[in-house]
């Protein structure tokens, strides 16, 4: 039964992750088409069907486990998709704006896409992650962040508006550096798959943090790695035997998780020469080349849209990731706050929109000003999912 019950789930997020992507299709006509109406109703139908298959994937993994699937990071992640794509929808309710879906969901499968190079299999929970607070924190969190990244869709769209394509000026060169963070993005998750899907892995025997021989395992060429690791072949049941593979030779501590910052390290140089050779292709800056999709955007409403979903999305990361958390945290480990990298991270995620609440509301930041603060939080979000995950090692490991 629990296999059936994962196939369920497994298969209803592809079908989403499909649906999706063919969504975009009858909302970028729904801009530039005779029939606006007709195509809009017909993307926003699509999406609500796929986030419907989100919602069936979640309730069947959940079945097929026992416990809220938010315990690694391919359901952390898949969680925040499916919370992004609701957000989109409550946006589209409240304004219908046709041009938001077409930044919305292209965030949201680059997500699932990430999610997926992750483990998808089921384990049991660690003594840590039995507890209720686990479904309540994650789930108020991945919220929050849903809605927060609302903000930061509508301050991209304002952005591309108003910054001019043949602007030489430090905003222009900000923007243009976003576009090649997403193409880092994107060579990140088609690195990772390609060599998985090949089967390339190299395994090293080193001692973690906590003083325990452990194995990390490179799908990429190995330039960091950490202290005095051994390359190693997995012959099955824990097993290994010495082997010869490519390292570099630059080492680290294990407080780093030397194998995820390796793939980041190669991630940046894939993203760059792909971005260098989008470059030559389009022969302008790529920010240039999706401009016009924002072209109908209503820079008021982007904006309007932008401080409203911080002022929902804020207190509810406050509920999630400091007091639901803190709770969780005393159950889990005896404590209220540790300064754990996760913990340290998300109080300056806090902060940070604190900061950006005060400056819009009492020095007058909108508009231009309120659209890269609100952009500038997505980021702050991603880096505590992405680099604070997979580089620090901490007590959030696990997710």
């Amino acid at each position: 039964m629990q296999h059936t019950f994962l196939q369920i789930s497994n298969t209803s997020i592809f079908i989403a992750f499909i649906l999706l992507l063919i969504a975009l299709v009858p909302l970028a006509l729904s801009i530039r088409s005779k029939h606006e109406e007709r195509n809009s109703k017909i993307a926003v139908g699509i999406v609500i069907v796929a986030f419907i298959l989100e919602l069936v994937y979640f309730a069947f993994r959940w079945a097929a486990t026992g416990h809220a699937p938010v315990s690694n990071l391919f359901e952390f992640i898949a969680m925040f998709s499916i919370m992004l794509i609701a957000g989109y929808l409550i946006t589209y309710v409240y304004y219908k704006t046709k041009v938001f879906g077409l930044f919305a969901i292209p965030i949201s499968l680059i997500l699932l896409g990430y999610g997926s190079i992750f483990s998808t299999d089921v384990a049991p929970l660690i003594p840590a992650l039995q507890s209720n607070w686990l479904f309540i924190h994650v789930t108020t969190v991945t919220l929050s962040y849903g809605i927060l990244s609302m903000s930061a869709v509508a301050g991209f769209i304002y952005l591309l508006k108003i910054i001019p394509a043949d602007e030489k000026s430090l905003r222009a060169r900000m923007l243009e550096f976003l576009m090649w963070n997403i193409v880092v993005v994107f060579a990140f998750i088609i690195s990772i798959s390609v060599m998985r899907g090949i089967g390339y892995q190299n395994d090293f025997l080193y001692v973690d943090q906590t003083g325990n021989n452990a194995i990390a395992e490179y799908h990429l060429p190995s330039l960091i790695n950490y202290n005095d690791a051994q390359a190693v072949n997995h012959l099955g049941d824990n097993q290994y035997e010495a082997a010869d593979h490519f390292n570099l030779g630059i080492s680290l501590p294990p407080i780093i998780k030397a194998h995820s910052l390796n793939t980041v390290v190669w991630s940046i140089i894939l993203g760059t020469v792909l971005y260098g050779i989008l470059r030559l292709g389009f022969r302008r800056r790529l920010y240039t080349v999706v401009k016009p999709l924002a072209k109908s955007a209503d820079l008021n409403l982007m904006d309007d849209i932008g401080y409203r979903s911080v002022i929902i999305g804020y207190p509810l990361f406050a509920l999630g990731g400091l007091f639901f958390a803190a709770i969780w945290a005393q159950e889990a480990w005896s404590r209220f706050w540790g300064w754990d990298p996760k913990e340290t991270w998300a109080f300056i995620t806090f902060m940070f929109y604190t900061i950006f609440l005060h400056l819009r509301l009492n020095i007058g930041y909108e508009g231009e000003k309120s659209a890269w603060l609100a952009v500038i939080g997505f980021l702050i979000i991603l880096f505590n999912m992405i680099a604070i995950n997979l580089i620090v090692a901490g007590l959030h490991s696990y997710a």
